[in-house]
Protein backbone atom coordinates (compact mmCIF):
# COMPACT_ATOMS: atom_id res chain seq x y z
CA UNK A 1 0.00 0.00 0.00
CA UNK A 2 1.46 3.38 -1.25
CA UNK A 3 1.53 6.15 1.20
CA UNK A 4 2.52 8.71 -1.07
CA UNK A 5 2.10 9.14 -5.17
CA UNK A 6 5.84 10.21 -5.36
CA UNK A 7 9.29 10.26 -3.26
CA UNK A 8 11.86 13.20 -4.39
CA UNK A 9 14.82 12.58 -3.59
CA UNK A 10 16.99 15.90 -3.36
CA UNK A 11 15.62 19.02 -2.16
CA UNK A 12 17.50 21.36 -4.41
CA UNK A 13 16.55 23.27 -7.04
CA UNK A 14 15.02 20.19 -9.76
CA UNK A 15 13.72 18.42 -6.97
CA UNK A 16 12.07 21.12 -4.93
CA UNK A 17 10.76 22.71 -8.46
CA UNK A 18 9.17 18.84 -9.21
CA UNK A 19 7.86 18.57 -5.65
CA UNK A 20 5.65 21.98 -5.81
CA UNK A 21 4.56 21.16 -9.60
CA UNK A 22 3.44 17.51 -8.65
CA UNK A 23 2.14 18.73 -5.30
CA UNK A 24 0.36 21.46 -6.99
CA UNK A 25 -1.69 19.02 -9.35
CA UNK A 26 -2.87 17.11 -6.14
CA UNK A 27 -0.49 14.74 -5.81
CA UNK A 28 0.94 13.75 -2.47
CA UNK A 29 4.73 14.28 -2.58
CA UNK A 30 7.36 13.31 -0.39
CA UNK A 31 10.75 15.41 -0.57
CA UNK A 32 13.45 13.83 0.91
CA UNK A 33 17.45 15.59 1.85
CA UNK A 34 19.86 14.17 4.10
CA UNK A 35 20.68 18.09 4.99
CA UNK A 36 18.96 20.11 7.11
CA UNK A 37 17.14 22.61 4.99
CA UNK A 38 16.42 22.75 1.66
CA UNK A 39 18.44 24.53 -1.11
CA UNK A 40 21.73 24.82 0.20
CA UNK A 41 23.53 24.66 -2.94
CA UNK A 42 21.42 27.33 -3.99
CA UNK A 43 22.19 29.92 -1.13
CA UNK A 44 25.84 29.29 -2.26
CA UNK A 45 25.22 30.48 -5.75
CA UNK A 46 25.82 33.24 -8.08
CA UNK A 47 27.98 35.05 -4.91
CA UNK A 48 24.79 34.42 -2.57
CA UNK A 49 22.77 36.21 -5.31
CA UNK A 50 21.71 33.05 -7.14
CA UNK A 51 22.04 33.64 -10.92
CA UNK A 52 18.57 32.20 -11.15
CA UNK A 53 18.64 31.85 -14.95
CA UNK A 54 19.75 33.37 -18.37
CA UNK A 55 17.60 34.64 -20.97
CA UNK A 56 19.40 33.08 -23.75
CA UNK A 57 18.49 29.46 -22.81
CA UNK A 58 19.12 27.13 -26.19
CA UNK A 59 19.65 23.69 -26.71
CA UNK A 60 23.58 24.55 -27.99
CA UNK A 61 24.58 25.79 -24.70
CA UNK A 62 24.63 22.05 -23.08
CA UNK A 63 26.74 19.35 -23.09
CA UNK A 64 24.81 15.89 -22.84
CA UNK A 65 26.00 12.81 -24.76
CA UNK A 66 22.71 13.75 -27.06
CA UNK A 67 22.90 17.72 -27.17
CA UNK A 68 19.06 17.22 -28.80
CA UNK A 69 17.19 15.63 -25.64
CA UNK A 70 17.04 19.17 -23.58
CA UNK A 71 15.37 20.82 -26.12
CA UNK A 72 11.62 19.55 -25.24
CA UNK A 73 12.12 19.57 -21.37
CA UNK A 74 13.56 23.85 -21.76
CA UNK A 75 10.83 24.69 -24.70
CA UNK A 76 7.82 23.70 -22.09
CA UNK A 77 9.44 25.07 -19.25
CA UNK A 78 11.47 28.69 -20.30
CA UNK A 79 13.31 31.00 -18.36
CA UNK A 80 10.76 33.26 -18.79
CA UNK A 81 8.09 31.17 -17.38
CA UNK A 82 10.89 31.28 -13.86
CA UNK A 83 11.11 35.22 -14.25
CA UNK A 84 6.74 35.16 -14.36
CA UNK A 85 7.14 33.06 -10.53
CA UNK A 86 9.69 35.35 -9.36
CA UNK A 87 8.08 38.09 -10.23
CA UNK A 88 5.00 36.88 -8.50
CA UNK A 89 6.54 36.50 -5.56
CA UNK A 90 7.87 40.48 -5.92
CA UNK A 91 11.43 39.27 -6.27
CA UNK A 92 12.88 42.00 -7.44
CA UNK A 93 16.21 40.91 -10.32
CA UNK A 94 18.90 42.61 -12.74
CA UNK A 95 20.57 41.53 -15.63
CA UNK A 96 24.67 41.32 -15.11
CA UNK A 97 25.98 40.57 -17.78
CA UNK A 98 25.34 38.07 -20.72
CA UNK A 99 21.67 37.26 -20.29
CA UNK A 100 22.43 36.17 -16.80
CA UNK A 101 19.82 37.12 -14.34
CA UNK A 102 20.54 37.56 -10.30
CA UNK A 103 18.52 38.27 -7.49
CA UNK A 104 18.79 42.08 -6.43
CA UNK A 105 18.60 40.85 -2.57
CA UNK A 106 19.29 37.55 -1.68
CA UNK A 107 19.82 33.54 -2.82
CA UNK A 108 17.26 33.21 0.27
CA UNK A 109 14.81 34.71 -1.75
CA UNK A 110 14.46 31.71 -4.19
CA UNK A 111 14.53 28.88 -1.72
CA UNK A 112 11.83 30.64 0.77
CA UNK A 113 9.91 31.01 -2.67
CA UNK A 114 10.35 27.12 -3.65
CA UNK A 115 9.47 26.30 -0.08
CA UNK A 116 6.25 28.57 -0.29
CA UNK A 117 5.21 26.59 -3.55
CA UNK A 118 6.12 23.10 -2.03
CA UNK A 119 3.97 24.33 0.98
CA UNK A 120 0.87 25.39 -1.43
CA UNK A 121 1.58 21.45 -3.06
CA UNK A 122 0.79 20.05 0.41
CA UNK A 123 4.68 18.60 -0.03
CA UNK A 124 5.88 16.53 3.16
CA UNK A 125 9.06 17.10 3.59
CA UNK A 126 11.60 14.45 5.46
CA UNK A 127 14.56 17.04 6.23
CA UNK A 128 17.68 15.96 7.70
CA UNK A 129 17.24 12.05 6.92
CA UNK A 130 19.35 9.87 5.07
CA UNK A 131 17.79 6.98 2.57
CA UNK A 132 19.25 3.35 3.93
CA UNK A 133 17.62 1.57 1.49
CA UNK A 134 16.01 1.59 -2.09
CA UNK A 135 14.17 -1.32 -3.22
CA UNK A 136 11.02 -1.80 -5.82
CA UNK A 137 8.23 -4.26 -5.95
CA UNK A 138 4.89 -4.51 -7.25
CA UNK A 139 4.76 -1.15 -8.73
CA UNK A 140 5.89 0.55 -5.91
CA UNK A 141 9.40 1.61 -4.68
CA UNK A 142 10.22 1.68 -0.95
CA UNK A 143 12.47 4.17 0.48
CA UNK A 144 14.19 3.38 4.29
CA UNK A 145 14.38 6.31 6.29
CA UNK A 146 15.88 5.55 9.55
CA UNK A 147 13.40 2.57 10.72
CA UNK A 148 10.93 4.00 8.63
CA UNK A 149 9.41 2.56 5.29
CA UNK A 150 7.73 5.17 2.70
CA UNK A 151 6.44 3.34 -0.17
CA UNK A 152 5.13 5.46 -3.78
CA UNK A 153 4.49 4.54 -7.34
CA UNK A 154 6.93 6.97 -8.27
CA UNK A 155 10.50 7.90 -7.40
CA UNK A 156 13.05 10.92 -8.15
CA UNK A 157 16.38 10.93 -8.32
CA UNK A 158 17.17 14.79 -7.44
CA UNK A 159 20.24 14.72 -5.84
CA UNK A 160 22.52 16.29 -8.01
CA UNK A 161 26.21 15.38 -8.56
CA UNK A 162 29.37 14.87 -6.97
CA UNK A 163 30.42 18.79 -7.18
CA UNK A 164 31.22 20.70 -3.97
CA UNK A 165 31.91 17.33 -1.38
CA UNK A 166 31.88 20.32 1.44
CA UNK A 167 27.76 20.63 1.04
CA UNK A 168 27.20 16.70 1.12
CA UNK A 169 27.52 16.14 -2.67
CA UNK A 170 27.68 12.29 -3.65
CA UNK A 171 27.41 10.21 -6.55
CA UNK A 172 24.06 8.61 -4.83
CA UNK A 173 22.03 9.63 -7.81
CA UNK A 174 24.45 7.54 -9.98
CA UNK A 175 24.49 4.18 -7.66
CA UNK A 176 20.46 4.05 -7.42
CA UNK A 177 20.57 4.70 -11.22
CA UNK A 178 22.66 1.41 -11.62
CA UNK A 179 20.75 -0.48 -9.51
CA UNK A 180 17.99 -0.55 -11.71
CA UNK A 181 19.82 -0.80 -14.84
CA UNK A 182 20.10 2.69 -15.93
CA UNK A 183 23.30 3.59 -17.45
CA UNK A 184 25.88 6.42 -16.10
CA UNK A 185 28.27 8.99 -18.40
CA UNK A 186 31.44 9.07 -16.41
CA UNK A 187 31.23 12.28 -14.82
CA UNK A 188 33.93 14.76 -13.90
CA UNK A 189 34.12 18.13 -12.14
CA UNK A 190 32.64 21.38 -14.73
CA UNK A 191 32.52 24.77 -14.61
CA UNK A 192 35.79 24.49 -12.33
CA UNK A 193 39.15 26.29 -11.93
CA UNK A 194 42.56 24.91 -14.06
CA UNK A 195 45.86 23.75 -12.27
CA UNK A 196 48.71 24.64 -14.02
CA UNK A 197 52.66 22.23 -13.61
CA UNK A 198 55.94 23.43 -12.48
CA UNK A 199 56.79 24.31 -15.89
CA UNK A 200 54.27 27.27 -16.11
CA UNK A 201 55.23 28.61 -13.00
CA UNK A 202 56.14 31.64 -13.76
CA UNK A 203 52.38 32.24 -14.00
CA UNK A 204 52.00 31.91 -10.27
CA UNK A 205 53.90 35.94 -10.22
CA UNK A 206 50.34 36.85 -11.72
CA UNK A 207 48.75 35.64 -8.90
CA UNK A 208 45.23 37.92 -8.75
CA UNK A 209 45.90 39.61 -12.32
CA UNK A 210 42.01 39.05 -14.54
CA UNK A 211 41.81 39.80 -18.36
CA UNK A 212 39.57 39.90 -20.78
CA UNK A 213 40.65 36.82 -23.30
CA UNK A 214 39.30 34.46 -25.97
CA UNK A 215 39.49 30.85 -24.65
CA UNK A 216 39.52 27.94 -27.33
CA UNK A 217 39.43 24.20 -27.08
CA UNK A 218 38.93 22.41 -30.37
CA UNK A 219 36.20 24.30 -32.04
CA UNK A 220 34.69 25.74 -28.58
CA UNK A 221 35.26 29.53 -27.84
CA UNK A 222 34.40 31.59 -25.23
CA UNK A 223 35.58 35.38 -24.31
CA UNK A 224 35.11 36.14 -20.63
CA UNK A 225 37.74 37.21 -18.11
CA UNK A 226 39.92 34.90 -17.36
CA UNK A 227 42.11 35.48 -13.60
CA UNK A 228 45.33 33.99 -12.63
CA UNK A 229 45.83 32.36 -9.43
CA UNK A 230 47.96 30.76 -7.42
CA UNK A 231 47.46 27.60 -8.45
CA UNK A 232 46.76 28.24 -12.23
CA UNK A 233 43.71 29.94 -14.21
CA UNK A 234 39.84 30.42 -13.19
CA UNK A 235 37.67 33.20 -14.46
CA UNK A 236 34.63 32.59 -16.29
CA UNK A 237 36.64 32.31 -19.29
CA UNK A 238 38.64 29.49 -17.74
CA UNK A 239 35.29 27.79 -15.88
CA UNK A 240 33.49 27.87 -19.18
CA UNK A 241 36.04 25.94 -21.28
CA UNK A 242 36.52 22.93 -18.65
CA UNK A 243 33.54 21.97 -19.25
CA UNK A 244 34.57 21.06 -22.48
CA UNK A 245 38.11 19.97 -21.74
CA UNK A 246 40.02 16.71 -21.95
CA UNK A 247 42.65 15.86 -20.05
CA UNK A 248 46.81 15.85 -21.12
CA UNK A 249 44.98 18.40 -24.19
CA UNK A 250 45.99 22.42 -24.15
CA UNK A 251 43.79 25.17 -24.39
CA UNK A 252 44.49 28.34 -26.23
CA UNK A 253 44.50 32.00 -24.88
CA UNK A 254 44.29 34.94 -26.87
CA UNK A 255 45.26 38.05 -25.03
CA UNK A 256 44.12 40.51 -27.54
CA UNK A 257 41.36 39.81 -28.78
CA UNK A 258 40.34 42.78 -30.19
CA UNK A 259 43.70 43.70 -31.92
CA UNK A 260 44.42 42.99 -35.68
CA UNK A 261 47.30 40.17 -36.51
CA UNK A 262 49.37 42.94 -37.54
CA UNK A 263 48.51 45.48 -35.16
CA UNK A 264 52.46 45.02 -33.84
CA UNK A 265 53.35 46.57 -37.46
CA UNK A 266 51.15 49.07 -37.14
CA UNK A 267 52.31 50.19 -33.98
CA UNK A 268 55.89 49.95 -35.13
CA UNK A 269 55.04 52.16 -37.80
CA UNK A 270 53.14 54.46 -35.53
CA UNK A 271 55.83 54.92 -32.73
CA UNK A 272 59.28 53.28 -33.50
CA UNK A 273 61.03 55.10 -30.78
CA UNK A 274 58.28 52.98 -27.86
CA UNK A 275 59.81 49.90 -26.15
CA UNK A 276 57.66 46.43 -26.92
CA UNK A 277 56.78 47.03 -23.24
CA UNK A 278 55.41 49.79 -22.97
CA UNK A 279 53.19 48.60 -26.28
CA UNK A 280 51.92 45.50 -24.44
CA UNK A 281 51.75 47.25 -21.16
CA UNK A 282 49.43 49.49 -22.12
CA UNK A 283 47.03 46.64 -24.35
CA UNK A 284 47.41 44.42 -21.10
CA UNK A 285 48.58 45.28 -18.12
CA UNK A 286 52.03 45.90 -16.32
CA UNK A 287 52.85 42.61 -15.02
CA UNK A 288 51.13 40.36 -16.93
CA UNK A 289 53.14 42.02 -20.02
CA UNK A 290 55.98 41.31 -17.89
CA UNK A 291 55.25 37.60 -17.73
CA UNK A 292 54.45 36.99 -21.36
CA UNK A 293 57.34 39.26 -22.52
CA UNK A 294 59.51 36.78 -20.32
CA UNK A 295 58.57 33.98 -22.25
CA UNK A 296 58.65 35.69 -25.51
CA UNK A 297 62.17 37.10 -24.95
CA UNK A 298 61.69 40.14 -27.14
CA UNK A 299 62.56 43.84 -26.00
CA UNK A 300 63.84 46.99 -26.79
CA UNK A 301 62.44 49.56 -29.34
CA UNK A 302 59.46 48.57 -31.14
CA UNK A 303 61.59 49.97 -34.71
CA UNK A 304 64.50 47.98 -33.75
CA UNK A 305 62.33 44.64 -34.19
CA UNK A 306 62.02 42.73 -37.36
CA UNK A 307 58.74 42.39 -39.10
CA UNK A 308 58.80 38.75 -38.60
CA UNK A 309 59.82 38.56 -34.66
CA UNK A 310 56.79 41.16 -34.17
CA UNK A 311 54.34 38.86 -36.83
CA UNK A 312 55.50 35.89 -34.40
CA UNK A 313 55.03 37.66 -31.52
CA UNK A 314 51.57 39.04 -32.14
CA UNK A 315 51.02 35.39 -33.43
CA UNK A 316 51.82 34.00 -29.89
CA UNK A 317 50.23 36.16 -27.65
CA UNK A 318 46.83 35.54 -29.93
CA UNK A 319 46.87 32.35 -29.79
CA UNK A 320 49.09 31.28 -26.30
CA UNK A 321 48.67 27.43 -25.47
CA UNK A 322 48.98 26.22 -21.85
CA UNK A 323 48.77 22.72 -21.32
CA UNK A 324 46.76 22.54 -17.79
CA UNK A 325 48.05 19.91 -15.74
CA UNK A 326 44.54 18.84 -13.68
CA UNK A 327 41.55 21.03 -12.72
CA UNK A 328 40.78 21.77 -8.91
CA UNK A 329 38.55 19.03 -8.78
CA UNK A 330 34.95 18.34 -7.54
CA UNK A 331 35.43 20.45 -4.31
CA UNK A 332 35.74 23.81 -6.44
CA UNK A 333 33.88 22.82 -9.33
CA UNK A 334 30.26 24.56 -9.63
CA UNK A 335 28.74 21.35 -11.56
CA UNK A 336 29.36 17.89 -13.05
CA UNK A 337 29.47 16.53 -16.76
CA UNK A 338 28.02 13.44 -17.09
CA UNK A 339 25.60 11.62 -15.18
CA UNK A 340 22.60 9.31 -15.62
CA UNK A 341 22.77 8.74 -19.42
CA UNK A 342 19.91 10.63 -21.28
CA UNK A 343 19.50 7.57 -23.92
CA UNK A 344 17.96 6.07 -20.81
CA UNK A 345 15.13 8.37 -20.44
CA UNK A 346 12.50 10.73 -21.82
CA UNK A 347 12.94 13.86 -22.83
CA UNK A 348 9.49 14.47 -22.36
CA UNK A 349 8.62 13.32 -18.92
CA UNK A 350 12.17 12.39 -17.40
CA UNK A 351 10.68 8.54 -16.79
CA UNK A 352 13.57 5.62 -17.24
CA UNK A 353 12.15 3.55 -20.21
CA UNK A 354 13.19 0.44 -18.31
CA UNK A 355 12.13 1.22 -15.21
CA UNK A 356 8.75 3.01 -15.08
CA UNK A 357 7.91 5.13 -12.58
CA UNK A 358 11.77 6.03 -11.71
CA UNK A 359 12.12 9.65 -13.13
CA UNK A 360 15.73 11.53 -12.60
CA UNK A 361 16.29 15.42 -12.90
CA UNK A 362 18.30 18.32 -12.63
CA UNK A 363 22.42 17.52 -12.21
CA UNK A 364 22.12 14.45 -11.68
CA UNK A 365 21.52 13.53 -15.56
CA UNK A 366 24.04 13.87 -17.97
CA UNK A 367 23.36 17.62 -18.64
CA UNK A 368 25.97 20.59 -18.33
CA UNK A 369 25.10 24.34 -18.71
CA UNK A 370 27.29 26.73 -19.71
CA UNK A 371 28.31 29.22 -16.40
CA UNK A 372 25.36 31.59 -16.12
CA UNK A 373 22.38 30.13 -14.73
CA UNK A 374 21.82 27.81 -17.41
CA UNK A 375 22.25 25.03 -14.98
CA UNK A 376 19.64 26.59 -12.96
CA UNK A 377 17.02 26.59 -15.55
CA UNK A 378 17.75 23.06 -16.60
CA UNK A 379 16.90 22.29 -12.93
CA UNK A 380 13.61 24.36 -13.18
CA UNK A 381 13.17 22.93 -17.04
CA UNK A 382 13.47 18.87 -16.22
CA UNK A 383 11.75 19.61 -12.27
CA UNK A 384 8.67 20.71 -14.33
CA UNK A 385 8.25 18.22 -16.62
CA UNK A 386 8.86 15.66 -13.90
CA UNK A 387 6.46 17.14 -11.90
CA UNK A 388 4.04 17.25 -14.52
CA UNK A 389 4.17 13.26 -14.99
CA UNK A 390 4.49 12.02 -11.90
Amino acid sequence: MADHDAIILGAGAAGMMCASVGGQRGRQVLLVDHADAPGKKILISGGGRCNFTNIHTAADRYLSANPHFVKSALGRYTAQDFIALVERYGIAWHEKTLGQLFCDGSARQIVAMLAEECAKGGVTMALGQSVSAIEHGDGLFRVTLGDRVHRAPALVLATGGPSIPKMGATGFAYDVARQFGLSVVQPRPALVPFTLGPEEALFQSLSGVSAEVEVRWNKTRFREAALFTHRGLSGPAMLQISSYWQHRTPINVNFLPDRAADWLLAEKRERPRTSLRKILAQALTERLADTLLERIELQGEIGNLSDKLLRQAGAKLSDWAFVPSGTEGYAKAEVTVGGIATAGLSSRSMEAAKMPGLYAIGEAVDVTGWLGGYNFQWAWASGWAAGQAI
